[in-house]
């Protein structure tokens, strides 16, 4: 990970937990040269600047480039590090015509990291107003019509991880095409719908004429369409959005008949559940919006299941950013935790997920999952089911290939719930959506450690990358937009970084040979376990980050032990292989001369 504090001299001890797990990208040493990235450049330094941290003032020198802000104090031996595409908001601390003591005037950071961040500037030195516009201008760039620092950066790495997801290969690998499922060319261009991938998996009886007329039928034309086929060829998982029925109940021979056509696809089950990822009440709101839900009399052997997740004007991290942020010791902290519902959400996420896998492996059934638009909690419970269900996307390559599927090229909207690149913190469009997703993704990492082959460290790191613009991947609100702007071709991979890096991600408690097939995981309240490590890695009260940098050591060197022994055992099975050969032909031949003694 990128972001960074570092103190080298702490009496005090708080502020030992940011500490940096691991600094993949910069060589920031007190009294050294900045090393910058290929394609990063300086724009502005300032001396005599204050950082108000937890363990009192710091004062020290702050660089701002095209990419990030460091701040290095050679008096406290403190360093930091923030991609400015973390930075959520900026505010003015103080007036020029106002004293309320020399550290009241400056400026706040807020960072969708759950850090915060103030600096203080003498007024006489004039430090702050160049700063503040150069932060404002750098941190939202397309507020100011300015580029991504992914087009601007020149890093080169070992590996392109652009050719991570290929989908024909990966619909190939779950032995599509068959006689039931074929891959249409249907969206070529993204003409049919923009929002969806280039290709796409549907069944074989339905035209591509067919296929237009039922996304006429869609929201956003997002059409059912597979994303995961069971190994034996029957169940499937199918996703789309909600379908137009208004408040009149219009019904669609077309959408009906091709829902038909899914559940025929399954010769062991001819019924299909069709997993709503919304609460009932919102489903029947949104009818006056001209959307609704599948009537079970109009789609016959369907049965609809409504799996109360909120939908994402509800889900905000404002409240858990202040619990995050708190420092000291913070007596209320599960009463505060308890108040933002966050635990409770995941646990719906999960719960619905857990339920699409049971109908799928437990009854063979095939599952169609949708909510409004279905590229936020649709996304959430698709990812989640095939993780479940599919120990190949519980690799490090696997789950790259799970984001870039069900959430990069599937249309999850990254740029307006992330907010990249401009300056709007109270933009309704944002929400944690996909954070949300990856805090899943640790509870199933908690439950059954040793069915991962990555480890929390990887999860944070990707986290890490969703807010820093450094690469193209998570930038833009589709596959389409990205092709426009030829992210492919300007930008680099975040998979290029983590391809090159993943001794450190690995978890050596994975079992690969031995391990669960398919998990279904523990959704009791008692079992959804605060993901502390992430949401609390900068707070000095609790040591969080260091206790992770230790085991993340330790984790390495299991890491090398075990590929040592793996090693000497495949070599002592070589000997022995070796052993039973030399003994075979030993034996043979003393057949063969016992046999010869005997004719003679």
């Amino acid at each position: 990970m990128e972001n960074s504090v570092r103190f080298r001299s702490d009496p005090s001890g708080l502020a030992r937990t940011a500490s940096a797990l691991s600094r993949m990208t910069v060589n920031f040493e007190v009294g050294a040269g900045i090393v910058l990235l290929p394609g990063e450049e300086i724009v502005i330094q300032e001396t005599d600047i204050g950082f108000l941290s937890c363990a009192g003032k710091i004062v020290g020198r702050m660089t701002v480039t095209n990419y990030r802000l460091l701040f290095e104090s050679s008096e406290e031996k403190c360093t930091l590090d923030i991609p400015l595409g973390t930075i959520n908001r900026l505010d003015k601390m103080g007036y020029s015509n106002m004293s309320r003591g020399e550290d009241s005037y400056g400026f706040e950071m807020f960072c969708k990291d759950f850090r915060t961040f103030r600096f203080s500037s003498r007024q006489e030195n004039h430090a702050r107003r160049p700063l503040f516009e150069c932060l404002q201008r750098l941190a939202f760039p397309l507020s100011h019509k300015l580029p991504f620092f992914a087009f601007q950066s020149k890093e080169k790495f070992n590996s392109n991880g652009w050719l991570v997801y290929d989908p024909i290969k990966e619909y190939n690998r779950m032995g599509i095409p068959n006689t039931n499922w074929r891959i249409s060319q249907v969206n070529r261009r993204y003409s049919m719908a923009s929002t969806y991938p280039n290709v796409l998996c549907v069944p074989t009886l339905t035209s591509d004429e067919d296929l237009a007329k039922v996304a006429n039928f869609r929201s956003r034309r997002r059409l059912p369409v597979c994303c995961w086929l069971h190994p034996n060829g029957h169940a499937s998982l199918s996703r789309s959005s909600q379908p137009s029925v208004g408040v009149i109940s219009r019904r669609n021979h077309g959408d009906e008949q091709y829902l038909q056509t899914i559940i025929g696809t399954n010769r062991k089950s001819r019924k299909l559940y069709i997993m709503d990822a919304r609460p009932a009440m919102n489903a029947r709101a949104n009818k006056a919006k001209g959307g609704g839900y599948e009537s079970e009399a109009a789609y016959p052997n369907a049965e609809l299941v409504f799996l109360d997740i909120e939908n994402i004007h509800v889900m905000r991290e404002r409240q858990l950013r202040e619990i995050c942020v708190a420092y000291g010791e913070d007596k209320k902290f599960f009463t505060h935790l308890d108040e933002t519902r966050w635990l409770d959400h995941v646990r719906l996420v999960l719960c619905g997920a857990a339920r699409i896998v049971d109908k799928i492996y437990n009854y063979s059934t095939s599952v169609l999952v949708h909510c409004s638009d279905g590229w936020d909690r649709t996304s959430q419970l698709t990812s989640l089911a095939m993780l479940m269900l599919d120990p190949y996307y519980r690799t490090i390559k696997g789950f790259e290939v799970l984001i870039e599927k069900e959430w990069c090229s599937f249309g999850h909207k990254f740029a307006h719930r992330v907010g990249h690149g401009e300056d709007k913190p109270g933009d309704t469009e944002r929400s944690p959506v996909f954070l949300q997703f990856i805090d899943c993704v640790h509870q199933l990492l908690y439950q059954f450690p040793q069915s991962f082959e990555f480890n929390s460290l990887f999860l944070i790191s990707i986290m890490d990358h969703v807010y820093s613009c450094r690469f193209g991947t998570f930038l833009f609100n589709s596959e389409c937009e990205r092709w426009k702007v030829d992210v492919h071709h300007k930008t680099n991979s975040v998979w290029s970084l983590l391809n090159s890096q993943t001794e450190q991600f690995t978890n050596p408690t994975f079992n690969q040979v031995g391990g669960l097939n398919v998990l279904i995981p523990c959704c009791s309240v008692r079992r959804i376990r605060f993901w502390i490590e992430y949401y609390r890695r900068w707070n000095p009260a609790d040591n969080s980050f260091h206790k992770m940098n230790e085991r993340a050591k330790l984790y390495r060197q299991m890491v090398n032990v075990r590929l040592m022994l793996s090693e000497k055992m495949q070599e002592l099975r070589k000997k022995q292989k070796n052993c039973r050969s030399v003994n075979s032909s030993t034996l043979n031949l003393e057949q063969i001369e016992k046999h010869g003694v005997e004719t003679s």
